[in-house]
Formats: C-alpha cells, sequence, structure tokens
C-alpha cells in the first residue's frame, strides 16, 4: 500500500449565491468531519435534505481519530457503510498492559459469540471521512459544499440566519435549524458566547502514525514507564495499510514545537521500537480538556461532538461519542422538523447526550488520574496497584489504561416508559439494542440490520403455532398510526406461524435473541429509531405501546412545547 495522499474537492459556486434574496434550507450542518457527516447522513435517510458546510477542502490531515467501538460500527450500518469500514479497517477484541518491562494482565473485550462488529475497529479518520463522504453524496439529499465558512450566525423567530464566506465572496442562506459539528474550537459556539466549561489537563502527548511491517499481534498494547520510555505512558496501536499509532506521554513542559522534529521524534521511536525499520507519516503533539457545554440545544440551534464536549483520547470517546451524538438527534430533528413531534424532543436530546458527556468525562477523569497522578501518593498507590494486577484479579478491576468506550444506556430519559414487569438481563429501557444474528426468508442477517431508522415492535412467538388473534390485530394497528411502528415477530427455526402482511418474521438463529432480550412467548419490546429500548412488556397491549410512542416523542396528551 503506498501512503495516503490527500484528495483536494473543488470549490463549486452554489446557485444561492446568485439568489436575490437568502435562500431558505431546512437543515445545515456545519463541519464534514465524521459527526457532521454522519448526522447529514442520517437526517437524510430520514427525508430531511442538508446543506454540510465545511471551511476545508479534504479529508483529515493524519489519521487523528483511529479507534471505532462496536456500537459506532452499528450506527454507521445504519447509515449503509458500517461494512466498508470493517473492512477496509483492522478488528480487536483483546489488549495487553505492561508495567515497566512486566506484562501485568490481557483482556478480552467482547467473548461473547454472535456479534456481528468485534469490541473494536482501527482505521484512520480519513478513510473514515471518505467512506462518509461516499455515503452521504449516494444519499442524494447532502448538499456538501467546500470552502464555505461560516462568519456570521443570527436566529432570528422561525429560523437561523447564516453567512458565508467563499472564495467568491460571501452570502447568506436562512435555515430551519443549524447542527453545529465544528470541533472543539468551535467558531460557532464563540459566535454565540457559549462556552465548554471543566478541566484543561497539563499534559502533552505525542502521537505519531508510523508506516511499518511488523508481526506484532492486533491488540492494544500500553505501557505504565516502560524501559523506553521511562516515567511516561506509551500506546501501540495497528491501523489500516500497517500503519502503526504510537502515543507517547511528554510532560506539560516541553515544547511543542520542539518535540514535532522529526529529530527528536525519531530518537524516540528507535527507543521504542529498537531495529526495526519504519517510516515517520505524521506527528502531532496535543493537549487535552475534559470538558461540555451547558446544554447542547439553543433555540434552532444544536451542537455535537467535539463542538459541545472535549474529554481525554483516553479510551477512544471521542468521536465514538459525537457519532452517538448524531445518532440520538437525527430521527428526534426529522421527526420536529415534519411535524410529527414537538420541538420539546429536541431538549431531550440534550438532556440524553448531556447526561452521556457526563459518563464519559468521569471516565477520562478517572482515566487521567491513573495514567498521569499528580502527586508522589497518587504514583505510589497506581504503582502498588500494577504489581499486585499481575497475580491479584481484583487488582487488575482498578488498572486505568483509558476505560474503552461503551454507549450509554439512557436509563433516565424521560422518553422511556419504565418496567411494570420483571426482566432479567441488561434490555432495560434506555439500553441500546444488543445485536444476534437471525435467519429472513431463509437468508442469515443481523437483528439490527432487520430493525431500520423507524420505531420498531419486537414480538416473541417462540413456542406459538399460531399469533393470538387481538396481537395479529393490535400489531397490524401499530402501523396505521401517524407514527408508524414497524413489527418483527421473532420465532423458532422452522416455526410456519403466519403473519400479518408487511410484518417481518425473524428466526431466532441458536436462540440468541431470546436469551439476549430475557424473552419468553408473548414478549414485546418497543425500540427507538435510533435502536434504543424505550420499552417492552410480558405480553403485549397496543394500548400501552402506543402510548409508550407517545411518550418516547413527546407527543403524550399534556405536554407543552
Amino acid at each position: 500500500m503506498g501512503v495516503f495522499q490527500n484528495p483536494v474537492f473543488e470549490y463549486v459556486r452554489s446557485p444561492d449565491q446568485d439568489a436575490p434574496a437568502p435562500v431558505r434550507h431546512a437543515v445545515a450542518v456545519v463541519g464534514a468531519g465524521p459527526v457532521g457527516l454522519a448526522a447529514a447522513i442520517d437526517l437524510a435517510q430520514h427525508g430531511l435534505p442538508t446543506v454540510l458546510l465545511d471551511d476545508d477542502s479534504t479529508v483529515s490531515v493524519g489519521s487523528r481519530s483511529v479507534c471505532y467501538a462496536k456500537r459506532t460500527l452499528e450506527i454507521l450500518d445504519r447509515l449503509g457503510c458500517g461494512e466498508r469500514v470493517a473492512r477496509r479497517g483492522v478488528g480487536w477484541n483483546a489488549g495487553r498492559v505492561y508495567f515497566q518491562d512486566i506484562q501485568v494482565y490481557s483482556f478480552t473485550l467482547m467473548p461473547e459469540p454472535g456479534n456481528r462488529r468485534p469490541a473494536f475497529v482501527n482505521l484512520q479518520q480519513y478513510y473514515l471521512e471518505e467512506i462518509l463522504l461516499e455515503q452521504a453524496r449516494a444519499t442524494g439529499k447532502v448538499d456538501l459544499r467546500w470552502k464555505s465558512r461560516v462568519v456570521d450566525l443570527r436566529q432570528d423567530g422561525p429560523g437561523v440566519a447564516l453567512r458565508i464566506e467563499t472564495p467568491d465572496g460571501a452570502y447568506g442562506i436562512v435555515c430551519d435549524w443549524v447542527v453545529v459539528c465544528d470541533g472543539a474550537r468551535s467558531p460557532l459556539r464563540q459566535m454565540m458566547g457559549l462556552e465548554c466549561r471543566g478541566e484543561v489537563i497539563r499534559d502533552r502527548f505525542l502521537i505519531a502514525d508510523v508506516l511499518m511491517d511488523a508481526d506484532y499481534p492486533v491488540e492494544r498494547w500500553f505501557w505504565f514507564d516502560p524501559p523506553f520510555h521511562p516515567n511516561h505512558s506509551a500506546l501501540l496501536h495497528r491501523q489500516a495499510d500497517n500503519v502503526w499509532r504510537i502515543d507517547l506521554q511528554l510532560g506539560w513542559d516541553t515544547d511543542p514545537d520542539e518535540e514535532r522534529r522529526p529529530e527528536r521524534v525519531v530518537p524516540r521511536l528507535r527507543q521504542m521500537l529498537g531495529d526495526r525499520e519504519f517510516e515517520l507519516l505524521w506527528v502531532g503533539v496535543y493537549s487535552f480538556a475534559c470538558r461540555r457545554m451547558e446544554r447542547f440545544r439553543h433555540g434552532r440551534v444544536l451542537f455535537a461532538g467535539d463542538a459541545a464536549h472535549q474529554m481525554s483520547p483516553f479510551g477512544a470517546r471521542g468521536t465514538n461519542s459525537g457519532i452517538q451524538d448524531a445518532d440520538n438527534l437525527g430521527w428526534k430533528l426529522a421527526m420536529v422538523a415534519s411535524g410529527m413531534a414537538p420541538v420539546e424532543l429536541l431538549d431531550s436530546y440534550s438532556d440524553e447526550r448531556v447526561a452521556a458527556a457526563d459518563e464519559n468525562l468521569l471516565h477520562a477523569a478517572r482515566s487521567t488520574e491513573f495514567i498521569t497522578p499528580k502527586s508522589r501518593m497518587s504514583r505510589t498507590f497506581r504503582d502498588a496497584v500494577l504489581l499486585l494486577a499481575r497475580s491479584y484479579p481484583f487488582a487488575r478491576r482498578m488498572v486505568n489504561s483509558g476505560r474503552l468506550s461503551v454507549p450509554a444506556v439512557l436509563r433516565d430519559s424521560a422518553l422511556n416508559t419504565a418496567d411494570a414487569d420483571l426482566f432479567a438481563g441488561p434490555m432495560t429501557p434506555g439500553a441500546p439494542a444488543a445485536d444476534a444474528p437471525v435467519v429472513v426468508n431463509g437468508e442469515l442477517r443481523w437483528l439490527l440490520e432487520c430493525l431500520g431508522n423507524r420505531f420498531n415492535g419486537m414480538y416473541f412467538a417462540n413456542g406459538m403455532s399460531v399469533l393470538p388473534g387481538e396481537v395479529a390485530a393490535g400489531i397490524a394497528s401499530l402501523t396505521l398510526d401517524r407514527i408508524p411502528v414497524e413489527t418483527r415477530v421473532v420465532v423458532e427455526p422452522g416455526n410456519p406461524i403466519e403473519l400479518p402482511p408487511g410484518v417481518m418474521k425473524l428466526e431466532d438463529y441458536e436462540d440468541l435473541v431470546a436469551q439476549r432480550y430475557d424473552a419468553g412467548p408473548g414478549t414485546f419490546y418497543l425500540l427507538r429509531p435510533d435502536q434504543h429500548v424505550c420499552a417492552r412488556w410480558r405480553a403485549f397491549d397496543a394500548q400501552r405501546a402506543r402510548q409508550a410512542v407517545l411518550r418516547a416523542t413527546c407527543n403524550e396528551p399534556g405536554r407543552s412545547d
């Protein structure tokens, strides 16, 4: 494989620039990184055209974000490009932790079989962006405008006025909604006089992309105080094309410009890699913050990704949490824009993703304290934990080399309908739906790919030879509501049960769906368009299901905007 060459995308003059008055659009997304692209694709798949504005004309320079979690891959599957990301990248499930020159322990992140995606896939951000760009173009509903920098934003009643600077001069548009994904420094956030509050971490890290032919296993390797980089930490990850990501802690007092120089970087890498041949492709020095905006919705402007929250890179929480922001926002904004839900639904975006950001920030802060202890006592405690972890499992649970990204469980969401029945397992209201293999019309497929991006009911008819009449009628009636609910019926393999027209039958391959959802005959789950559970019962009741949909869309009687 050759070294990646950044494409340069052509600036194209928009017809809006020649219009006698600002043209109105449904949605503008600002920032064509992974989060902005994911948001635009999601909105397009819900039928909402989007203007996507970016002040650059290429994809990411350097690998930057590289590590995408299983939940993010499942979201990308729903957006139509997960398979391309998984095939292009390097999947992994395991890692090793070292203290000095001793392996403390190894770990496996996803021991459970029967999942479509691995725990993580490593892929350089520029490849992810290229894949997302291809998918955005394929929707036919994303108007991507390069070299288009937003220089002014004004909210005025039912719209947002944007002033956009281009190589041909400036022009204006008006949008019903604006989604801001313009990064940690977010010019739009600054234009609106908003800020992120939290802590700036006083440390610096070197990240390097290295091309080398190495026979290391595809694992995450993390060192505390290694012989090749004493009193600091180091990380090694494999990416596509035999490119390896190396992170080296430097300390706060280092000069970032000096540390980027190849004359400084290559000797550091040589100490780590020994005599192995390598080529230095890209270098960055970064510090980071753990902070967020107070709210992610401000009138008709919604913030997502690094524009809304920043956290330490330990645990791959940046891009993963940003794409999950987009996943949460897309269906809600589409429903509000189409008049199917009140604007109050967008407050739930802020509420749910602020809670998810706080969870991520808590894990990030704990990781930071363990990796970069701020006192002699903290360092003594950490080193003692690492020594004990070699022999004692209880100590391994205390080691924190970056708690790796897991999806938020929205337990406290106002959109949930609380359990009225007893269930075991993790599929509580607010949890992202678990995947499992299913058979549809004789073809082996995956549960999540059969759910799509609408409200879904999942009825378990295992052990039934005939679907009860009231259940069949109730399932059919759900699809006729103003907010349609598509229902899937889960049965054991080979069950010839007849179903109402338009209802998909899923054969539960190896009984994994019933196991993961703690489902018996008659169990019914209601899933949101972002594939989070919002309600479940041991017996199906159409009226309760309708009420749960109204609650999940803020359409309950008596609720106001």
